[in-house]
């Protein structure tokens, strides 16, 4: 029982805001505070396992329900609370500091959970999960996610055609300006890929990409009906934090990782060594298993709760809080990530 019910815990995360949102003061910080520091530190005393689940278990666990409605509980969640943010800003007098922590801690939340729930509900075949997947990325303004992730990141993973795929030697902040701009056109690309083989107008109420910037248009318009104008730059910012949360996730998931190139000009299939694994239990309860990442690329359809561990992945050596603040500091994270890198290429050469 516990091993389902566990991850009820990962609603905490939405806890905290609420209650940044309520006590407001110094614990509008709680979105840096809990994810940047006492993550990081439960984390190194609760490094993880390597447990797997037997193919019976499997079987068992990916037919619940149960893990399902977990993840749809995000959604009226997530809208609550930017609502709830929003009017705080609107109609409360808020000191300078508030603001900022409360903006932090909300544009943390919108990517920590709205995008990473967004993805493991956009890799579902049914229609119900695409949309709830959706409606999560809109306040990120990210909608073309649902496009680019799905039909070229995990098609172009660990190559140099992956925008989202993070380089050796390349800093985050490189990495920002090549993935946020260019996942951005692959999207459009793909779409009108898409659209041609349907043959249907590119140009049109088909394309999706234009529905996703009239719908996240919408969606900054109605925050200035309801709120004023002097709300649509948080709006922006705290979708510019939240898909920040994921870009930087990208870039630690998958940096200096390399697919080997085929004579025939092709890649190699995607294998569980072309993505950075993690074990650490505390994010992979809060995450719902998004650490376990390896497996993720190599069965995109396999649902979280059945993830599994490999022992040919990489794995890094910290948790995803603690691997994302190291990565901030370029220096620091090439001293120790590429040692580990060039020593894991080497075994997969050996």
């Amino acid at each position: 029982m516990w091993r389902d019910l566990k991850y009820l815990l990962a609603y905490i995360i939405p806890a905290i805001v609420a209650h940044a949102l309520y006590y407001r003061g110094i614990w509008s910080f709680n979105g840096v505070t809990v994810a940047f520091i006492a993550i990081p530190i439960l984390e190194a005393f609760f490094p993880g396992n390597t447990n797997n689940l037997d193919k019976e278990e499997e079987q068992t666990q990916a037919s619940k329900v149960f893990f399902n409605i977990l993840l749809y509980l995000n959604v009226p969640m997530l809208i609550g609370i930017a609502y709830w943010y929003f009017y705080t800003l609107a109609n409360t007098a808020l000191q300078t500091y508030e603001v900022i922590g409360l903006t932090l801690t909300v544009g943390i939340y919108l990517g920590g959970v709205g995008i990473n729930v967004a993805h493991e509900l956009g890799h579902r075949t049914e229609a119900l999960p695409k949309f709830l997947s959706k409606i999560l990325l809109i306040p990120n303004l990210y909608m073309h996610f649902a496009i680019e992730h799905n039909h070229g990141h995990h098609v172009n993973i660990a190559t140099p055609n992956d925008p989202a795929s993070s380089r050796f030697n390349e800093t985050i902040y490189a990495f920002y300006f090549r993935s946020v701009i260019f996942s951005y056109i692959s999207a459009w690309s793909l779409e009108a890929r898409r659209l041609k083989q349907q043959e249907k107008p590119v140009v049109s109420i088909h394309n999706q990409m234009i529905q996703f910037q009239c719908i996240q248009l919408g969606y900054l318009a109605l925050v200035v009906f309801l709120f004023g104008w002097s709300l649509l730059p948080f709006a922006i910012l705290t979708a510019i934090l939240g898909f920040l949360m994921l870009e930087t996730v990208n870039y630690i998931e998958h940096y200096g990782l390399q697919r080997r190139q085929l004579e025939s000009g092709r890649y190699e299939p995607v294998q569980p060594w072309h993505s950075w694994n993690c074990n650490h239990d505390i994010g992979r309860i809060l995450l719902y298993e998004l650490t376990r990442h390896s497996d993720h690329h190599y069965k995109s359809t396999r649902k979280y709760q059945v993830l599994r561990h490999f022992e040919k992945a990489p794995l890094l050596p910290w948790g995803y809080p603690t691997s994302m603040l190291i990565a901030l500091i370029p220096p620091l994270w090439f001293y120790l990530m590429n040692p580990k890198v060039e020593a894991f290429n080497q075994r997969l050469v050996a």
